[in-house]
């Protein structure tokens, strides 16, 4: 398996997935690395996601496929196993945090405090995904974290808009944003993989 560098550098946004029909994996994916965003996170929130993983990860070779809402260690195991190439959690233990790390893979451990990011940083852990971005208190908060914190950097991640991306990607402690925007449910609902492409093509070029 070939070790990413870092999540963050992959494309200024990261596509939060949720996939309820496997089927929809591999062109869902194809459309978005042909929009610009080659790191794709799948959501562990349907009993589709490790197949669609797997079928990515098999047949979209310019995806970076990754495994979202990871929760446990025995999620970490199948995640990879299915072929994620990293991981995101919406929070962490130590527990967890041990997992991910013995996984071989890089990760994103969620945080929404400061404590929480001196705790990883002691760990040795500098990129973490921010969540939930806008109601834990935004650019606002990222940017009052690089004075003291500047060797942290993050991926904000829950309620981020085309409209708000550019004012979180100005920010020097923020290597990319996830979001959901460039995949509306009727789009996915209409299997319009053009129009998801196009809306992912736009969401590459942002750039604060």
């Amino acid at each position: 398996m070939t070790r990413v560098p870092s999540v963050l550098d992959h494309a200024p946004v990261l596509p939060v997935v949720v996939i309820e029909d496997a089927t929809d994996a591999v062109p869902l994916a194809r459309a978005l690395v042909a929009g610009g965003l080659p790191a794709i996170e799948v959501t562990l929130r349907t009993p589709a996601a490790l197949d669609a993983i797997r079928a990515i990860a098999g047949e979209v070779p310019g995806a970076v496929v990754g495994a979202g809402t990871v929760v446990s260690a025995r999620g970490v195991v199948a995640a990879v196993e299915a072929g994620a190439r990293f991981l995101v959690s919406p929070g962490w233990t130590a527990g967890l945090l041990d997992a991910m790390e013995a996984s071989g893979v890089p990760f994103l451990p969620g945080v929404s405090t400061v404590s929480e990011v001196v705790a990883l940083l002691e760990r040795g852990v500098r990129e973490m995904k921010f969540f939930p971005a806008e109601a834990a208190g935004g650019t606002a908060y990222l940017k009052s974290l690089a004075g003291p914190l500047p060797q942290a950097r993050f991926c904000p991640t829950g309620g981020i808009s085309l409209a708000s991306a550019p004012s979180y990607l100005a920010l020097g402690n923020v290597g990319c944003v996830g979001g959901t925007w460039m995949l509306p449910g009727d789009a996915l609902a209409g299997r319009d993989w053009v129009r998801v492409e196009s809306l992912a093509r736009e969401a590459s070029a942002l750039r604060g």
